[in-house]
């Protein structure tokens, strides 16, 4: 979940994808929540990229070992301001090399159904030598506002006309997740 705040959304198309995936044979799949995770405000003497993860402060090194961990990513973004929020970019900016060589998918919410954000993310993605998967699962804002006006049980089943798109994301996320998991 790539966001922090209170009251947010995050949580129920976060908890409506992750139960998509453990529908799926071969997918493990663990929602992780990015408040469980309070890293500090990167600040560290040298980029991501220099440090090699060779970090001291233990909510750090917890996060780089639970990023280690994963053959595959499906992040859940609003989209603020035309961005993503700034919490997600901070947690991805400290783990550098456990990125690189997993698929990354996205579903997003917000202005522009979370286009923009997930934009974003796609160029940091390929930054950190990941692989952007293409199919994206956007919320439109009928099924967001609905979805932001009801108890958590009525959200989730609001989504579920994203079943198809989310399964697209899916199946590539797994396909690519096995691929890139032999290269690494």
């Amino acid at each position: 979940m790539g966001s922090t705040r209170r009251g947010r959304f995050s949580e129920r198309p976060a908890r409506w994808i992750h139960a998509r995936a453990a529908e799926r044979n071969g997918l493990d799949a663990e929602l992780i929540d990015l408040r469980e995770y309070p890293l500090p405000f990167f600040d560290e003497p040298v980029t991501p990229s220099a440090a090699r993860e060779s970090y001291t402060d233990p909510e750090v090194v917890r996060w780089t070992e639970k990023v280690k961990q994963g053959d595959g990513y499906i992040i859940v973004a609003p989209e603020y301001n035309h961005g993503y929020p700034a919490v997600l970019k901070n947690a991805i900016d400290y783990v550098f090399e456990a990125w690189h060589g997993k698929p990354v998918g996205f579903v997003s919410y917000g202005s522009a159904m979370g286009a923009r954000s997930v934009e974003q993310l796609r160029l940091v993605s390929v930054e950190l030598r990941m692989m952007p998967i293409r199919d994206a699962l956007h919320i439109p804002p009928a099924i967001f506002n609905a979805a932001l006006a009801v108890d958590e049980a009525e959200a989730l089943s609001l989504l579920e006309p994203l079943r198809e798109p989310a399964g697209i994301l899916l199946d590539q996320l797994a396909l690519w997740a096995g691929r890139l998991k032999s290269v690494r």
